[in-house]
């Protein structure tokens, strides 16, 4: 699977005229395996050591392109850094209070919701967020103890 999305995401950047670097490589690779929803930092320290002239700047550069032709969503939620999704299909976030930690979450009935919304109240909806707020297995055994 990751393999595929890799293979289709490359496509789409040489579609838009995306130079693909070996670090743009190494960055949707990353994001694509990784399910945690890391920061610009962590994608930066998780490959320093294979691309040690690469700059925190490049990451966050790159994961800008990345965002304007549609292959990752940043996600802002309150604290300070924001975190980047490699973008599959519409799902929704649970967020730990504790420590930050996002985990993918898929409801397919919600995609009725925009629907529902442009009905009763005449908007022409592009798209909606839903957030859920708690704390995690970890974090939960932690306070607990």
């Amino acid at each position: 699977m990751e393999h595929k999305q890799l293979k289709e995401a490359l496509e789409t950047l040489k579609e838009t005229g995306v130079r693909i670097t070996p670090q743009r490589h190494a960055i949707l690779e990353y994001l694509i395996n990784s399910m945690s929803h890391p920061t610009a930092d962590e994608i930066y320290k998780a490959l320093e050591g294979k691309f040690p002239n690469m700059s925190v700047a490049t990451v966050y550069n790159n994961l800008r392109v990345f965002r304007e032709v549609g292959l990752v969503k940043e996600l802002t939620y309150g604290d300070a850094s924001s975190r980047f999704d490699f973008v599959t299909t519409h799902h929704y976030h649970v967020i730990c209070e504790s420590c930050g930690k996002i985990v993918d979450f898929h409801y397919p009935g919600l995609n009725e919701v925009e629907q529902l919304a442009s009905h009763v109240t005449g908007f022409k909806v592009s798209h909606h967020r839903m957030e859920i707020y708690g704390t995690c297995p970890e974090c939960s055994s932690k306070e607990n103890h």
